[in-house]
C-alpha cells in the first residue's frame, strides 16, 4: 500500500511541474489541474499520516530517556492519542485508495416499473417517482420523463426517466432492485393489508463513444403519440419504437413533439441498458469466481419494504429500519443512500485486505 503511495506522491508532485510548464496550453492544463485536483485529498491524508508518524517517533524517543515518572506519563497520553490519529488516518487512506467508481459522475436513467399487485402496484410505481424527483430536486438535480405508460387511476406501468445532476449515479445506483408495500388500498373496501412491488433499474447515461451500435441492428418504427385514454397527443408521428434485434430489447418513447427528440431519447435508454448488461456480465463472472473461492451469499429478491401500517421503512440489504414512512417517501433519502454507501466501502475495504 506504501509502495503505491508513494508512487501517487511522485505522479502528484510531477503534475505540479507539468502545469508550470503548460502554462500556454489551456487544454493540457485544465486535465492536469484535474488529475491533481482527483489526489488532493488523498496527498493531503497521506501528509497527515506521516507528520503522525514522525510525531511518534518524538515521543517514543522521549520515553526511552531517562525521565521522571510523571513526565513519562504525559508522553505515553501523547503517544496513546497519536496512535488513536494513526489508526483513523490509516483507515481513511485505505477507503482513498479504492478505485472510484467510474460512472459515479453520471447522469442516470431510471426505470420503475409496476410489479406484482395490479393497479396498486401502478400506484406505488407512481410514488416511487415522486420520491426521487424529491430526491433530486432537494439536491438541485434535473429530472427529465423520456417515457412512460400510465395506468388508468394515476399510476404507472412503467415510468422511465433521466436525473442530471453530477454525482447522480454515485447515489441512486443503491436503488436498484424490488421495493416492496404494504398498505391498505384506497380501492380496498374491507379495509385488508396488500402487498404489492415495482422493480427500479438505475443506468448510468453513457456516451456514444462507449458503446458502439450498429444501425444495422436496429428497426426503428414511428406512430402516433397516445395519451391517457388513447387519445392523440398530436396529429404527426413523432412517437418512436427501437427494437434491438440482436437482444430483442424494445424501447418507446413519444413524450417530445419532434420525431427526432424521441429518437434521441429511446437511443440514448439503448445505450444504457446494452451498457449495464455488459456490465453485469462481467460482474456475474466475477461472483461465480467469488463463489467458487468463499462459497454462497445470496440476498434476497426484495431490497427495502415500506410499511404504511407501521410508518417503517426497512432495507433488507443492511438490515436499517427507519419509522419515518413519510419523510422518506418525500424525497429525504439520504439517512439509507449514506448507510449503504457505508457498507459497501466496508465489504470493499475487506475485501482489499483478504
Amino acid at each position: 500500500m506504501f509502495d503505491k503511495l508513494a508512487k501517487i506522491h511522485e505522479r502528484y508532485e510531477e503534475l505540479g511541474r507539468l502545469m508550470a510548464d503548460a502554462a500556454g496550453d489551456p487544454q493540457k492544463l485544465i486535465a492536469y489541474a484535474q488529475e491533481r485536483s482527483n489526489l488532493e485529498e488523498l496527498m493531503e491524508t497521506y501528509r497527515q499520516y506521516q507528520e503522525t508518524q514522525r510525531q511518534m517517533e518524538s515521543v517514543r524517543a522521549l520515553l526511552s530517556e531517562d525521565q521522571d515518572a510523571e513526565l513519562k506519563a504525559l508522553a505515553q497520553e501523547e503517544l496513546d492519542a497519536l496512535a488513536k490519529d494513526e489508526g483513523v488516518l490509516l483507515i481513511k487512506l485505505k477507503q482513498l485508495l479504492l478505485p472510484r467508481d467510474p460512472n459515479d459522475d453520471k447522469n442516470v436513467i431510471v426505470e420503475i416499473r409496476a410489479g406484482a399487485g395490479g393497479e396498486e402496484a401502478g400506484l406505488f410505481a407512481a410514488d416511487l417517482f415522486r420520491m426521487y424527483t424529491r430526491y433530486a430536486e432537494m439536491r438541485r438535480w434535473k429530472t427529465e420523463v423520456l417515457s412512460r405508460n400510465e395506468s388508468g387511476i394515476g399510476g404507472f406501468k412503467e415510468i422511465i426517466f433521466m436525473v442530471k445532476g453530477k454525482g447522480a449515479y454515485s447515489r441512486l445506483k443503491y436503488e436498484s432492485g424490488v421495493h416492496r408495500v404494504q398498505r391498505v388500498p384506497e380501492t380496498e373496501a374491507s379495509g385488508r393489508i396488500h402487498t404489492s412491488t415495482a422493480t427500479v433499474a438505475v443506468l448510468p447515461e453513457v456516451d456514444e463513444v462507449e458503446v458502439e451500435i450498429n444501425p444495422d441492428d436496429l428497426r426503428i418504427d414511428v406512430f402516433r403519440s397516445t395519451g391517457h385514454g388513447g387519445q392523440s397527443v398530436n396529429t404527426t408521428d413523432s412517437a418512436v419504437r427501437i427494437t434491438h434485434l440482436p437482444t430483442g430489447m424494445v424501447i418507446s418513447c413519444q413524450d417530445e413533439r419532434s420525431q427526432l427528440q424521441n429518437k434521441l431519447r429511446a437511443l440514448a435508454v439503448l445505450r444504457a441498458r446494452l451498457y449495464e448488461m455488459e456490465r453485469e456480465k462481467q460482474r456475474s463472472e466475477v461472483e461465480e469466481w467469488r463463489r467458487d473461492q468463499v462459497g454462497s451469499g445470496d440476498r434476497a429478491e426484495k431490497i427495502r419494504t415500506y410499511n404504511f401500517p407501521q410508518n417503517r421503512v426497512t432495507d433488507h440489504r443492511i438490515g436499517l429500519t427507519s419509522y419515518r414512512l413519510e419523510d422518506v417517501l418525500a424525497g429525504n433519502l439520504d439517512e439509507f443512500i449514506e448507510a449503504l454507501a457505508t457498507d459497501e466501502q466496508a465489504r470493499r475495504l475487506a475485501a482489499l485486505e483478504a
